[in-house]
């Protein structure tokens, strides 16, 4: 008697869910595909204005954020080739080409520094120039760790050239001549002694 009525029970209480389940899978049916995701917002303005690079004659003239790096990188090999050292004053710019002499001032303090280009870099936005440790003591950057400095760099004559050449027109590609098709013996001849046609 018990069973029956624990059945009984487990029966009404399936037969009350049932049309609820059924209502959820039949809505997961007929349900539309995803709509695409909004478009990502535009990135908000930099808060410094930045100066991109100008070309004046010989000299390259920006304004922007400097930073330094030093003993973490000491003996790696530069983009340039070289193996760093911290001590010596040379830079990281992601823009000039690799041996420029460029005169870097701190716009805070008014001191400047004369260094060389031989590794590329910084990597973070919004930053023009990576100082050796030495560079930025120069300066008065190595307590701050991040200035707005100007550089002034002088772009060595090979790139000079480069800069100076005008765009040329893309070469044309010679017209290919149209392939030659010859008849292949081998299916005639089928032909002749089967008497049919592929």
């Amino acid at each position: 008697m018990t069973d029956s009525r624990s059945v009984r029970g487990l029966l009404a209480v399936i037969g009350l869910l049932f049309p609820l389940l059924l209502q959820g899978c039949s809505g997961l049916l007929g349900r539309n595909p995803p709509s695409p995701p909004p478009p990502a917002p535009t990135p908000p303005a930099p808060l410094v204005e930045e100066q991109p690079a100008k070309l004046q004659g010989k000299k390259v003239g920006q304004i922007g954020k400097a930073s330094w790096y030093g003993p973490y990188h000491d003996g790696k090999e530069t983009a340039a080739g070289e193996t760093f050292d911290p001590d010596e004053l040379t830079a990281a710019s992601p823009t000039l080409p690799l041996g420029t002499t460029a005169i870097v001032t701190n716009l805070e303090t008014g001191k400047s520094v004369k260094v060389k280009i031989n590794d590329r870099g910084p990597y973070v936005k919004g930053r023009k120039i990576d100082l050796s440790q030495a560079a930025a003591r120069k300066i008065g950057l190595t307590h701050k760790g991040v200035a707005r400095v100007k550089i002034v760099s002088t772009v060595p004559h090979k790139a000079r050239t480069k800069l100076a050449r005008k765009r040329r027109p893309p070469t044309q590609v010679a017209k290919e001549a149209p392939p030659v098709v010859t008849e292949a013996p081998l299916q005639s001849s089928v032909q002749e002694r089967t008497g049919s046609a592929w």
